[in-house]
């Protein structure tokens, strides 16, 4: 019987990359590439760290992950593969067939799928990651952690890496390679900015219940705990995480910076 690994490899193998700065950065490993609003401003997407090894920044965030981990955005699978070198039980996810190769080339487990399609072991996750800027995925804060709380078992882990800046903004970007306006860039996209306060306020209403705020290495992370059932039954063994990826096929996606 072929593993999970085997089978997300063949369900990626099958599609032909689409030509854009995202794909090609990644291929190349560095950039310079950019998310770039309409009146010009741009946001530098951080390609080598998300290409390189796990720092020790990211080391101390998985060191507080618990149970299977979900890595959403997981990029060229840095994250995620350090959680398979640790014997962890984890998957990444990404709408970049790019980042998701890359990923299997590394020996992390990883689908071709958007956040907000159905995915392998929903409600069973232990924990969620939201790094590098990916609580901007789909402009609609309070829409992805709702999806996070579906995602979770009942008193998941959340750990979200918010911007610096006390900012709260949604906007259309295209990825942009370089600083030339007139660069290839791909299609615009909705996305969202927040800083801490701003994800707080998202996130209480929605019954997220803050654990911990911390700073390491010119970033800011939040972890959260999801609303708690005490009558719900203890979740399924978590192996059901893994050998449901055997069904799983990805979908085409329009490919995004959530690495």
């Amino acid at each position: 019987m072929s593993t999970a690994h085997e089978v997300m490899a063949r369900d990626t193998a099958g599609h032909n990359w689409s030509a854009d700065p995202y794909a090609d950065a990644l291929r190349a490993g560095h950039g310079p590439l950019f998310l770039r609003r309409s009146d010009g401003w741009l946001l530098p997407l951080d390609v080598e760290r998300w290409c390189a090894r796990a720092d020790l920044v990211d080391r101390q965030v998985l060191d507080r992950c618990e149970g299977a981990v979900l890595d959403v955005g997981c990029g060229p699978g840095r994250l995620v593969t350090e959680l398979a070198a640790r014997g962890r039980t984890a998957l990444g996810i990404d709408v970049s067939e790019a980042a998701v190769a890359h990923t299997l080339r590394l020996g992390g487990p990883a689908l071709w799928r958007s956040v907000f399609e159905p995915l392998p072991g929903e409600g069973r996750w232990d924990t969620a990651l939201l790094l590098d800027e990916n609580l901007g995925i789909g402009g609609d804060p309070r829409a992805l952690l709702r999806r996070l709380a579906q995602l979770l078992v009942p008193g998941g882990l959340l750990i979200a890496e918010a911007a610096q800046a006390d900012v709260d903004e949604r906007i259309h970007v295209h990825i942009v390679r370089g600083t030339d306006p007139q660069g290839a860039s791909g299609a615009p996209f909705p996305w969202a900015r927040l800083g801490t306060p701003a994800l707080l306020r998202y996130a209480r209403p929605l019954g997220w219940r803050t654990i911990d705020q911390w700073s390491a290495g010119g970033r800011c992370f939040v972890s959260l705990r999801s609303r708690s059932t005490s009558t719900r039954a203890e979740a399924p063994n978590r192996t059901a995480v893994i050998s449901s990826q055997r069904a799983g096929k990805p979908s085409a996606e329009r490919p995004v910076a959530d690495s």
